[in-house]
């Protein structure tokens, strides 16, 4: 069976963090358990209506256990550079929310290389149109991908 080309190049040099707008990006592990799991459990909602998580089966309730599992697989897919999820920290280093950065999802239907999504709590929801711009931003001009699929916001500060 044929192997399907890697998910970014193998000598990218894939960023750890991003600084911008007073929010500060780093790779999500589960160290980030129980802060990123109060996060998205207070705005499920919210996180719901977000654009690119409109018709999404996440989040969903569960436990500090099942939300370590699935914080360590996307660690793991950063290690294996399948796939990269960071948590988004605010100037205090509270966890506002998560971005994720996959191959595309029914690939070939609009032939973007990356398919991006980001959320931030309810009580953070004045953040999200400045974290699109400065991930938005970031992709262009530090990953290597040609296109990439991340529904887009409006307002911010």
């Amino acid at each position: 069976m044929e192997q399907p080309p890697p998910f970014v190049p193998p000598d990218f040099a894939v960023p750890r963090t991003l600084d911008a707008d007073g929010l500060h990006l780093e790779p999500l592990g589960p160290q980030h358990n129980e802060a990123d799991h109060a996060a998205w459990s207070s705005s499920m909602e919210h996180i719901h209506a977000t654009p690119g998580f409109e018709h999404s089966s996440w989040p969903q309730p569960m436990g500090l256990e099942q939300n370590r599992e699935d914080l360590e697989r996307h660690a793991a897919d950063f290690e294996a550079r399948s796939g990269f999820t960071y948590t988004v920290l605010d100037e205090r280093g509270t966890v506002i929310g998560c971005v994720y950065i996959y191959p595309p999802r029914g690939a070939g239907i609009d032939r973007a290389d990356a398919e991006v999504r980001s959320w931030v709590s309810a009580r953070n929801a004045g953040r999200d149109a400045d974290l699109y711009r400065a991930v938005a931003e970031w992709l262009a001009r530090d990953w290597p991908f040609r296109a990439v699929r991340y529904a887009a916001r409006t307002g911010g500060s």
